[in-house]
Protein backbone atom coordinates (compact mmCIF):
# COMPACT_ATOMS: atom_id res chain seq x y z
CA UNK A 1 0.00 0.00 0.00
CA UNK A 2 2.61 2.31 1.36
CA UNK A 3 6.60 2.22 0.91
CA UNK A 4 8.47 3.69 3.12
CA UNK A 5 12.19 4.98 1.82
CA UNK A 6 14.88 3.87 4.10
CA UNK A 7 15.56 7.83 4.89
CA UNK A 8 11.86 7.99 6.16
CA UNK A 9 12.54 5.28 7.92
CA UNK A 10 15.13 6.34 9.75
CA UNK A 11 13.49 9.51 9.91
CA UNK A 12 10.78 8.20 11.82
CA UNK A 13 12.54 6.03 13.82
CA UNK A 14 14.25 8.85 15.34
CA UNK A 15 11.18 10.53 15.96
CA UNK A 16 10.16 7.55 17.70
CA UNK A 17 13.16 7.47 19.34
CA UNK A 18 13.28 11.10 20.61
CA UNK A 19 9.54 11.45 21.48
CA UNK A 20 8.22 12.93 24.75
CA UNK A 21 5.60 10.83 25.06
CA UNK A 22 5.16 6.91 24.06
CA UNK A 23 4.58 5.91 20.36
CA UNK A 24 3.53 3.16 18.69
CA UNK A 25 4.74 3.97 15.03
CA UNK A 26 3.91 6.50 12.08
CA UNK A 27 0.35 7.87 10.63
CA UNK A 28 -0.01 8.93 7.44
CA UNK A 29 -3.60 10.84 6.30
CA UNK A 30 -4.86 13.12 3.93
CA UNK A 31 -7.30 15.94 4.48
CA UNK A 32 -8.95 18.28 2.39
CA UNK A 33 -6.95 21.86 2.13
CA UNK A 34 -3.65 21.87 0.86
CA UNK A 35 -2.78 23.79 -2.51
CA UNK A 36 -3.69 21.20 -4.98
CA UNK A 37 -6.69 19.80 -3.41
CA UNK A 38 -5.68 17.31 -0.36
CA UNK A 39 -2.49 17.37 1.92
CA UNK A 40 -0.82 14.44 3.63
CA UNK A 41 -0.38 14.95 7.33
CA UNK A 42 1.84 12.70 9.60
CA UNK A 43 2.63 12.42 13.18
CA UNK A 44 3.61 9.79 15.47
CA UNK A 45 0.77 7.49 16.82
CA UNK A 46 0.26 5.80 19.75
CA UNK A 47 -2.73 3.26 19.26
CA UNK A 48 -4.14 1.96 16.09
CA UNK A 49 -7.83 3.24 15.00
CA UNK A 50 -10.92 1.60 13.73
CA UNK A 51 -10.65 1.19 10.10
CA UNK A 52 -7.01 1.19 9.94
CA UNK A 53 -4.31 -0.46 7.65
CA UNK A 54 -1.24 -1.40 9.25
CA UNK A 55 1.76 -1.57 7.77
CA UNK A 56 4.84 -3.18 9.02
CA UNK A 57 8.00 -1.90 7.13
CA UNK A 58 11.39 -2.81 8.22
CA UNK A 59 10.29 -3.13 12.26
CA UNK A 60 8.37 0.26 11.37
CA UNK A 61 4.00 0.08 12.02
CA UNK A 62 2.29 2.65 9.95
CA UNK A 63 -1.12 3.82 10.02
CA UNK A 64 -3.85 4.53 7.16
CA UNK A 65 -7.10 5.44 8.22
CA UNK A 66 -10.14 4.47 6.19
CA UNK A 67 -10.54 7.35 4.50
CA UNK A 68 -7.06 7.83 3.29
CA UNK A 69 -6.59 4.41 2.02
CA UNK A 70 -7.56 5.14 -1.18
CA UNK A 71 -5.65 8.14 -1.78
CA UNK A 72 -2.31 6.87 -0.15
CA UNK A 73 -2.26 3.21 -2.17
CA UNK A 74 1.10 3.04 -3.88
CA UNK A 75 2.68 5.94 -2.86
CA UNK A 76 6.09 6.00 -1.90
CA UNK A 77 7.32 8.30 1.30
CA UNK A 78 10.74 9.90 1.30
CA UNK A 79 12.49 12.35 3.37
CA UNK A 80 15.00 14.78 2.38
CA UNK A 81 17.45 17.22 4.15
CA UNK A 82 17.96 20.32 2.36
CA UNK A 83 20.09 23.58 3.06
CA UNK A 84 16.44 25.64 2.76
CA UNK A 85 14.20 22.61 4.34
CA UNK A 86 13.78 19.20 5.29
CA UNK A 87 10.93 16.63 5.30
CA UNK A 88 8.71 14.05 3.86
CA UNK A 89 8.18 14.28 0.35
CA UNK A 90 5.19 12.14 -0.95
CA UNK A 91 5.37 10.42 -4.81
CA UNK A 92 1.78 9.11 -5.77
CA UNK A 93 0.62 7.92 -8.32
CA UNK A 94 -2.82 8.32 -8.01
CA UNK A 95 -2.66 12.30 -7.69
CA UNK A 96 -3.57 13.80 -10.59
CA UNK A 97 -2.60 17.00 -9.66
CA UNK A 98 1.02 17.84 -7.85
CA UNK A 99 1.86 20.66 -6.23
CA UNK A 100 5.13 22.27 -6.23
CA UNK A 101 5.47 22.17 -2.35
CA UNK A 102 4.86 17.90 -2.46
CA UNK A 103 2.59 17.96 0.42
CA UNK A 104 -0.56 17.98 -1.28
CA UNK A 105 -1.94 16.33 -4.21
CA UNK A 106 -5.60 16.86 -6.44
Amino acid sequence: MITLTDNAVAAVKSALARASEPAEGFRIMVQGGGCAGVKYMTGLESISREGDVIIEQDGLRVFVDAASQAHVCGMTVDFVTGPESSGFVFDNPNAQEKCACGKSCG
